[in-house]
């Protein structure tokens, strides 16, 4: 069995006290990991700035070249993994074990992350808004005639990961290119990703010094969030209302991402119906960018009868077969608290759970160690119940039916909207928005990322503030 230790600036710190983590199905240990308390974390960051120091040694073009060189690592190399090693295709395995993700899934999550290594410099270029990199190093420069000066606001940026979905990570990655340390709590379900990127970061010469991981309870991420200066965090809305107003913060939560079908558009509705079931069922529901809502003034019950007749048949698999589309819930009693907040919801007028005549048995499947929810499609005649605006995170969805002129008003913050409308006026509409985050114009599924634009805030803006600044020599 791998133990994980932790990662105190890079250097293997083994704890008297371990948290098992275990095989969803069989209940078989797979790992032990280390668990690290709040005082350890408040005297190592102490020495945070040692982390800034080391990458700054070391320039930031230089820096993106080993993160490509990482990506290779991560994607195909025999890492170290604790006090053991691991292939990719181990990792694939043990991280599906112990996340519920199907093993096709992870793999997927894998190459997306080796495809944010290796478009670094493109990611960069996006988020500087194509500045000389160099001036982020040392802190001033000329650019087009002009001086630019810029501050990092923070040496290390705290990440209290999740375990849900390994694809998250994405947004760390470009955090060691822009010369800052990373202080990393992980999931508990999913400590591989934190420790085979770093691993491979260290193989492809990121310093050892430039990096922490620090597993443990809520004490240890409370401990990050208080003694980082800057910090991002993943949750749900009780984790937003917590911290969403705090500038140390960049919350993400829940994202009640949508698709909106226009007075135009929503005639032909059959011919976007498979963006609407890629958009709800890929990575089986789990991202914060899969589809929780369609809204249509009219055709509503069509939709979610057809929506229900793909997705209501599809059940459990064994996580290892390549059409498996379901991810188990691993966490005692999730499964079984979702459920009983569904039906809930359906005992509210103006809901229909349309999954249900086309499922073979019930939402939620109960087994010894795990559960699944088998995806549901509600059919609401109205924004007004509750379940017309809930995110799970399995394949859930309300088709809700709403007059165009009120939806802008009713949708409530949304993370990505597709907004599929050819009307001038309504695509303006769209763009003033003032709840909308990430805005498709067309038709294109909720669930597909360009990793060239900003993700719930702009990365570089957090880490770094532009100043006002004046020399007499350059």
């Amino acid at each position: 069995m791998i133990h994980f230790p932790i990662l105190r600036w890079g250097k293997p710190y083994k704890s008297l006290e371990v948290d098992q983590v275990v095989h969803f199905i069989t209940g078989e240990p797979l790992a032990e990991v280390s668990q690290a308390i709040g005082g350890m974390i408040a005297r190592d960051m102490r020495k945070g700035q040692r982390a800034r120091d080391a990458l700054r040694e070391i320039p930031i073009q230089e820096l993106i070249g080993r993160v490509s060189q990482a990506a290779d690592l991560f994607m195909s190399a025999e890492l170290p993994a604790g006090d053991g090693s691991q292939t990719p295709d181990e990792f694939v395995r043990y991280q599906s074990a112990t996340t519920g993700l199907p093993e096709h899934m992870c793999r997927q999550n894998m190459e997306k992350l080796h495809y944010v290594l290796t478009s670094m410099e493109q990611i960069l270029d996006a988020l500087t808004r194509g500045l000389d990199l160099s001036i982020l190093t040392a802190g001033y420069g000329e650019e087009n005639g002009v001086v630019r000066s810029f501050q990092a606001t923070t040496p290390v940026l705290g990440m209290v990961l999740p375990s849900n979905s390994p694809g998250v990570h994405g947004l760390w990655l470009p955090v060691i290119p822009l010369q800052i340390g990373l202080v990393l709590k992980p999931g508990p379900q999913e400590p591989w990703t934190p420790y085979r990127m770093s691993e491979a970061f260290f193989q492809a010469g990121i310093p050892r010094d430039a990096i922490s991981l620090y597993p443990g309870l809520g004490d240890v991420g409370a401990a990050v969030l208080q003694h980082c200066t800057r910090n991002l965090i993943f949750g749900g809305t009780p984790t937003i209302e917590q911290y969403g107003n705090n500038p140390r913060v960049q919350v993400h939560g829940p994202g009640f991402s949508k698709i909106l079908l226009g007075d135009d558009q929503v005639d032909d509705w059959e011919s976007h119906l498979d963006l609407m079931v890629d958009s709800v069922l890929i990575n089986s529901g789990r991202s914060c960018i899969s589809c929780s809502g369609i809204w249509v003034s009219r055709h509503g019950r069509e939709i979610a009868d057809a929506l229900a007749r793909r997705l209501g048949p599809i059940a459990p698999k064994d996580p290892r077969e390549p059409e498996s589309q379901l991810a188990a819930f691993t966490v005692k009693g999730q499964g079984e608290a979702i459920d009983s907040g569904i039906e809930q919801g359906l005992r509210e007028s103006g809901v229909e759970d349309v999954t249900a005549r086309y499922r073979d048995g019930d939402r939620l499947i109960s087994r010894e160690r795990c559960s699944y929810l088998r995806p549901t499609v509600i059919h609401a005649t109205s924004s007004e119940p509750t379940l017309a605006n809930t995110e799970y995170m399995f394949p859930f969805a309300s088709v809700v039916e709403c007059p165009q002129s009120q939806m802008l008003d009713r949708i409530g913050d949304s993370l990505v909207v597709t907004g599929i409308t050819d009307d001038p006026a309504f695509r303006q509409q769209l763009m003033d928005c003032p709840h909308i985050d990430r805005l498709n114009l067309g038709p294109i599924p909720t669930i597909r990322l360009n990793w060239l634009q900003p993700h719930e805030g702009n990365l570089v803006d957090f880490l770094y503030r532009a100043r006002a600044f004046q020399t007499t020599a350059m």
